[in-house]
């Protein structure tokens, strides 16, 4: 894949343009990304309304009736649910690993399993979340790893 980027003083608005001889997956993917990369999430953080951007998402956790949104160095309050949430995130991207928690599968680095049949996903603020042995086969199966 190659990367031209354009510098033009004379556009108002960022224009991205994808060249290819055919339509893959890896193309639909990189269009998918594009379309999502302003995507946000509404949420609050110390009274104020902020636009989360689903790309600096690294998990969403639902804990005592209220949903938070965790960043790299931030947390966040959104009213919605996590089923509100996953018909809102792309499936390819975020995984419901739990009752209770949503992974972003692009910011986890490791996984172990544990003598549980659980799984350890260690996201790249080296904070570890548990995929409960419920989700755990969809988990492998989504990723390709085999039993």
């Amino acid at each position: 894949m190659r990367v031209d980027i354009k510098n033009d003083q004379t556009s108002e608005t960022l224009y991205v343009e994808i060249h290819c001889r055919d339509i893959t997956e890896e193309v639909s993917k990189l269009e998918r990304y594009i379309h999502r990369y302003k995507a946000y999430i509404p949420a609050v953080k110390d009274g104020e309304t902020v636009n989360v951007a689903q790309s600096a998402i690294l998990y969403i956790e639902s804990v005592d009736k209220k949903t938070f949104i965790y960043t790299e160095n931030k947390v966040f309050l959104t009213d919605k649910r996590l089923y509100e949430l996953e018909d809102i995130l792309d499936k390819r991207d975020f995984f419901r690993c739990s009752k209770s928690t949503i992974i972003h599968l692009n910011k986890v680095e490791k996984l172990k399993p544990e003598i549980t049949r659980n799984i350890l996903a260690t996201l790249t603020n080296g904070e570890n979340i548990v995929v409960s042995r419920r989700y755990a086969s969809e988990l492998k199966k989504l990723l390709g790893i085999g039993n």
